[in-house]
């Protein structure tokens, strides 16, 4: 498997995994939703590794200020995954925190398809290394 393709299988999977998240959260299925949360957490770390993987076969400088955006967007979410992981904690404990955890949960999901976007854009612009 290329490395590209390898992105691909793992964003695609990440995506539907995601759907599974939001799905069974809003419809507070919390046995299903925990262990999706688990899941997702792993196919987004299998598709970052890939997505590096990727990046180190283009000129990500050549891709312009895109390339800097995208990866502070990135870091930024990625470390702002703590705060839905644990307002759920505070969740399953206290009524009161499930509408924080409910708005910090779209939150990362904008910052994410920000991420996603970003992403993309930095990849189309950047043109491929030499071998």
């Amino acid at each position: 498997m290329t490395d590209v393709q390898g992105f691909l299988a793992g964003l695609a999977a990440t995506v539907v995994v995601l759907v599974g998240v939001i799905v069974s959260g809003m419809r507070e299925r919390r046995r299903i939703h925990i262990p999706l949360v688990i899941v997702f957490f792993a196919t987004l770390g299998t598709t970052i590794w890939f997505a590096e993987r990727m990046g180190r076969a283009l000129d990500l400088k050549a891709a312009g200020w895109i390339t800097p955006v995208h990866l502070a967007l990135a870091k930024t979410t990625t470390l702002a995954y703590a705060l839905p992981m644990i307002s759920g904690m505070l969740a399953l404990t206290s009524e009161r925190w499930k509408a924080r955890h409910k708005c910090l949960a779209w939150l990362l999901i904008a910052m994410t398809l920000a991420t996603v976007a970003t992403g993309a854009w930095m990849a189309l612009k950047a043109p491929h290394l030499a071998p």
